[in-house]
């Protein structure tokens, strides 16, 4: 086992927020600092960085992970900041025209999906309350509250089998999965809810159903909106919230397309592996990532905090040829993307599935579109 990484790189998210301010205060060229310091310099920073293949201690005690954690503490006060000054200045910002402005919020929905839905994971898979309700207000300033029910009641036990909206299918490219996912994960996590409320003898619309919570969560940013940046203001969290998601489920795609676990028959299947989500050991965007991409790991044991996430070697779980910010890029090109990976799902099939020599039922199962 190795040390520790050290906690100071993870703390480069905190880097944005000034770019943003930029943006804000000069408008032009210096609006695209955002996402290109998002996506671009990390993808520059990966191929520098290399990849970390290093394993820290996974029964390292919660003392020593403080300033780890604390990054994801103190993230959404930094980002509800952000979002209030720019409801508040960017509708009136008489140098701001209306394509600039709607690109800063752009830039903002960059961040508060790669960064703040990022965070929002790592917490909502926690036990304290306080770090539950910092997820849950995190999801809220993005409109995608559910996101918490769909991901800890319904992708974590059905992941890789056609229960789980999010596991994208084999063949399956984003602009079909996207909009797939956007009507199917509100449902199947209402239903999940509903599912659990029945087997404590309480009806759905019981005080306890999280929806209740969301909605009023959703309402709150929807209106603070309204109030600091009136009807412009509105329409650009709008943009900011849709662009999260969008962020938020590139990364769905990319995390499990085309793996799928094996059918045991009578609906159950295997239990969840290693080999059942794509694996990235690359250095850079494993920083701004919190380990996101050590997902491997992050779904064979959920409980573990990010910075004592395993990686695997090829052997145990596949691997992805670049870090997640090259990545989603390649799963906005589907022809791209299948280019890249089909080759590499076929190989995991041969790989830890050899018996199986006719997947055409796998296929059908979890894309009835391609058969």
């Amino acid at each position: 086992m190795q040390p520790l990484p050290n906690p100071l790189p993870f703390w480069l998210s905190l880097c944005l927020p000034p770019l943003a301010i930029v943006g804000m205060a000069f408008g032009g060229w210096t609006i695209a600092l955002l996402p290109l310091a998002t996506w671009g310099l990390f993808m520059v920073l990966d191929a520098l960085a290399g990849l970390n293949k290093a394993n820290p201690d996974p029964q390292t005690p919660e003392s020593q992970l403080t300033w780890y954690r604390a990054v994801t503490l103190v993230w959404f006060p930094v980002q509800f900041a952000l979002l209030v000054a720019m409801l508040w200045y960017v509708p009136r910002a008489a140098h701001l025209d209306m394509g600039e402005r709607i690109a800063l919020f752009f830039g903002m929905g960059v961040v508060s999906g790669t960064i703040g839905i990022t965070y929002s994971h790592e917490l909502m898979h926690q036990k304290s309350r306080v770090e539950r309700w910092l997820a849950d207000l995190l999801l809220a300033s993005v409109l995608y509250s559910h996101f918490r029910s769909e991901h800890l009641r319904v992708h974590h036990i059905h992941v890789g089998t056609p229960r789980d909206p999010v596991t994208a299918r084999y063949n399956e490219g984003f602009h079909r999965f996207f909009p797939r996912v956007l009507r199917q994960s509100p449902r199947s996590a209402w239903k999940a809810e509903v599912a659990m409320l029945a087997r404590k003898s309480l009806p759905w619309h019981h005080l306890s159903n999280p929806f209740w919570r969301y909605t009023a969560l959703q309402v709150a940013f929807l209106g603070l909106a309204l109030a600091l940046g009136g009807w412009s203001g509105l329409g650009l969290f709008l943009v900011q919230a849709f662009t999260a998601i969008w962020q938020l489920e590139l990364v769905n795609y990319i995390e499990h397309y085309g793996l799928t676990r094996r059918h045991l028959g009578g609906g159950k299947y295997e239990h969840v592996l290693p080999r059942h989500s794509w694996n990235a050991e690359h250095r850079a965007s494993n920083w701004i990532l919190i380990n996101l991409q050590r997902h491997s790991d992050h779904h064979y044991k959920p409980d573990r905090r990010f910075p004592i996430l395993q990686t695997y070697p090829a052997s145990e779980a596949p691997q992805l040829p670049y870090g997640y910010p090259l990545m989603t890029m390649a799963a906005m090109m589907p022809p791209v993307w299948k280019r890249i990976m089909n080759r590499r799902v076929k190989a995991w099939r041969k790989t830890y599935y050899p018996d199986i020599t006719d997947w055409h039922p796998y296929n059908k199962a979890l894309n009835p579109v391609t058969g």
